[in-house]
């Protein structure tokens, strides 16, 4: 764990561990290379600028990112956090100067096996960030899983899909992909796959009484990739269908940007 390349000490963690107000993306870094490290920066500064106003240096990140490393090729996760440690509850109002905290943990190993989930009413605040404030997320999931569920999936009052807990999720029908029309976080590994599929996906209004209809499901993040969902409730499709296995190999052959 860094804070702008060096050792980080508990009056800098204080910040953001009581008041909560930063940013971050989360990346699989492999040889020290990234899938879509264009677009995760991207993320990073358009993010930047709508919490702190200010302008993000993505080449800081990209070198403390390095250094944080050191000589570890991966595969290994690296989340970077941008918050202000000067910034506190009775001073949020003040001008910003974002650091940059990089933290590291392993990856999972084997292949994630398919997601049974839960339908929940919830929407993330400000669902276009992605911010810290994942309170809302994690006690719903909690939910799901207490309930025997792997994680949640997120809808509206009337139902509308949006989103899960921390992963866009697609539907297959007709062989094309649908992402769901909402207000959700706009996900690196979906705009990714997005490029390759072309014309072989639409968004469009998924509600829960649409998903019988559907052919297979699936979510994406940067941790997983493509994971196939098994359920929504009690509604259950096939984890073999081929446009899943043609949307993991498109997406595990997109090629890696070097930090």
């Amino acid at each position: 764990m860094e804070l702008n390349g060096a050792p980080v000490g508990p009056d800098q963690m204080r910040v953001l561990a009581l008041t909560n107000y930063g940013h971050f993306t989360t990346m699989l870094v492999k040889n020290f290379a990234v899938r879509g490290l264009s677009l995760h920066l991207e993320r990073l500064t358009r993010d930047c600028r709508q919490l702190f106003d200010v302008e993000l240096d993505t080449d800081a990140v990209r070198h403390h990112v390095r250094h944080a490393l050191a000589a570890d090729p991966g595969p290994v996760m690296v989340r970077v956090t941008i918050y202000d440690p000067a910034l506190d509850l009775g001073t949020m109002g003040s001008d910003a100067e974002p650091s940059i905290l990089v933290t590291t943990r392993p990856v999972a190993p084997g292949v994630s096996a398919p997601l049974r989930l839960q339908a929940a009413r919830y929407q993330r605040e400000i669902p276009t960030v992605k911010h810290v404030s994942v309170f809302g997320a994690l006690m719903h999931r909690r939910r799901a899983q207490r309930a025997g569920f792997d994680d949640v999936l997120f809808t509206d009052d009337g139902g509308m899909i949006s989103e899960a807990s921390t992963s866009n999720i697609g539907f297959v029908k007709q062989g094309r992909v649908i992402w769901p029309q909402a207000e959700w976080l706009p996900g690196v590994t979906m705009a990714l796959i997005n490029q390759e599929l072309d014309q072989l996906t639409v968004t469009e209004p998924v509600s829960v009484s649409d998903l019988p209809d559907m052919e297979a499901a699936f979510v994406t993040n940067a941790g997983t990739g493509v994971r196939a969902v098994l359920s929504v409730d009690r509604t259950e499709w096939r984890t073999d269908h081929e446009v899943l296995d043609k949307v993991r190999k498109l997406y595990e052959e997109t090629p890696h940007e070097s930090l």
